[in-house]
């Protein structure tokens, strides 16, 4: 799935994109966000998720790493069944965001942007084509499901957040070191989790 015609190839583009979604307006809706990107690919929805989770004044907010773990369920669920394209129920596309906040997020994912594709690029690559891309949803599936109770684990969720978007570049770049990465800090994550709550 990674690789289309219509998906972002690189962050700085993905967030040159999210950066026309919903113009003119004073709130941007996740649908706008989403269709700005396209639907047809899971990385930008992982960055997506993942971005908006780590990022200050955003993620910070209750029940955003839900509403982003909600995103992330629907989206890998529906790529391990084998669609192409992905649907998402009205109720979730018409989540908005402030227009301040979302331009927040954007400058704060830019500093690094241009520095962080300069370091990707296609290697272990069998880490992130098929058939191994769907152990990667597999894996943000379970990250999902555990980011609720994350919410009241201090920066647990932010731990998800960058989970999801070093998976996300992995699929984007095709670059299987980042996906290792991604196993790793979710192993760590959801072990700092497991040893909270109990």
């Amino acid at each position: 799935m990674a690789g289309e015609s219509d998906t972002p190839q690189h962050l700085a583009e993905l967030l040159d994109r999210l950066g026309h979604a919903g113009q003119q307006k004073s709130s941007v809706s996740l649908g706008a966000i989403l269709d700005s990107i396209g639907r047809r690919s899971f990385a930008p929805f992982l960055l997506v998720a993942g971005l908006i989770t780590l990022a200050p004044l955003v993620g910070d907010i209750p029940g955003v790493p839900t509403l982003m773990a909600t995103l992330v369920i629907l989206s890998a669920g529906q790529l391990l069944a084998g669609r192409e394209h992905v649907w998402l129920p009205a109720w979730l596309l018409n989540r908005r965001v402030s227009r301040q906040r979302f331009t927040h997020v954007l400058g704060w994912a830019r500093r690094p942007a241009r520095w962080i594709d300069r370091l990707l690029k296609p290697r272990l690559t069998r880490l992130t084509r098929s058939p191994a891309h769907r152990l990667v949803a597999l894996t943000c599936l379970v990250i999902a499901l555990a980011m609720p109770p994350m919410e009241v684990v201090p920066f647990t969720a932010n731990g998800a957040g960058l989970a999801l978007t070093l998976f996300g570049l992995a699929l984007l770049a095709d670059d299987g070191l980042l996906a290792l990465l991604g196993y790793a800090l979710t192993g760590g994550t959801l072990a700092v989790v497991l040893i909270s709550v109990m």
